[in-house]
């Protein structure tokens, strides 16, 4: 797991880029009218140019860690790569007014992205920036759905162990997470981005890269539960998805679509299931 980096100005050439930047600001009590001098962290965000063959294919805005996990997990979500191996490597280098991030594809993958090739501007807030038609909406494609089953007690231990592993956002309180945790609750590994989409495909890059069985455990995520990361769950083939928020109803069509046990609205207490509730064992939770 990649801790965050807060730039307070003492910053050598060679240090990989900060995650947060401590600025001054003033704090004024409503009652008070006599301003506190203070100081507070913020997330940075940063331009990363993903460049596949040379060519330029996506600008995203995003967190500037993990990136080489970013590059594994976005190629796979979208649909550029079919396996973490048709990815022979995947490195970071300065460029004007942001980053690049420049993955090899093997020959074959990279003639078959150059033909289908579509550029777009990712915002942290849109997932289908660039398309120009409906039918171009991302869908996953079809597969068995693991037999996972996953216990009341392994989720919650699962939500009580990702706040403290959110180093970034205890920081900032402006970045959302994205992990993946064991059948026991867990966590195997978190990350953390600007933008949700953004997190979770860092998150799978680490999983894929890792050789992460789907069938051994399930997703957690921080934000709402729109249906583009319901698409990306389903790409990896995770069974299992938790979002501390509310889905929309395109992403629970989704979830049904894929057979995915959607679990959302999820809190200490209680969790609210969406779809295919037979995975949760109910047992001693």
């Amino acid at each position: 797991m990649q801790h965050s980096q807060i730039d307070d100005g003492d910053v050598r050439e060679d240090a990989p880029p900060a995650t947060a930047t401590r600025v001054p600001t003033q704090v004024i009590a409503y009652e008070d009218a006599q301003p506190r001098d203070d100081a507070r962290p913020l997330a940075v965000e940063m331009p990363v140019n993903l460049v596949y063959g040379s060519v330029p294919y996506a600008v995203m805005m995003t967190s500037p860690s993990d990136l080489e996990d970013f590059a594994y997990g976005f190629s796979l979500t979208e649909g550029i790569v079919e396996a973490a191996d048709e990815i022979r490597s995947a490195r970071v280098e300065a460029g004007e007014g942001g980053l690049r991030l420049l993955v090899d594809l093997v020959p074959g993958r990279l003639r078959e992205h150059l033909a289908r090739k579509r550029a777009i501007s990712g915002r942290t807030g849109c997932g289908v920036c660039g398309i120009d038609d409906l039918a171009a909406l991302p869908l996953a494609e079809p597969r068995q759905a693991p037999r996972t089953r996953v216990s009341m007690r392994a989720i919650s231990a699962a939500l009580a162990a990702l706040g403290p592993a959110q180093t970034l956002n205890r920081e900032t309180r402006a970045v959302h997470a994205a992990a993946w945790a064991r059948l026991d609750g867990s966590l195997v590994a978190v990350r953390e981005d600007v933008g949700r989409h953004n997190a979770l495909d860092k998150l799978i890059g680490a999983l894929i890269r890792a050789g992460t069985d789907p069938a051994d455990g399930f997703l957690v995520i921080t934000s709402r539960c729109s249906f583009e990361m319901v698409e990306k769950a389903a790409r990896l083939g995770a069974a299992v998805l938790v979002a501390i928020s509310a889905p929309t109803s395109l992403a629970l069509d989704r979830a049904k679509l894929h057979g995915m046990t959607m679990c959302a609205i999820a809190r200490s207490d209680t969790l609210t299931v969406f779809n295919r509730p037979e995975r949760l064992i109910l047992e001693g939770a």
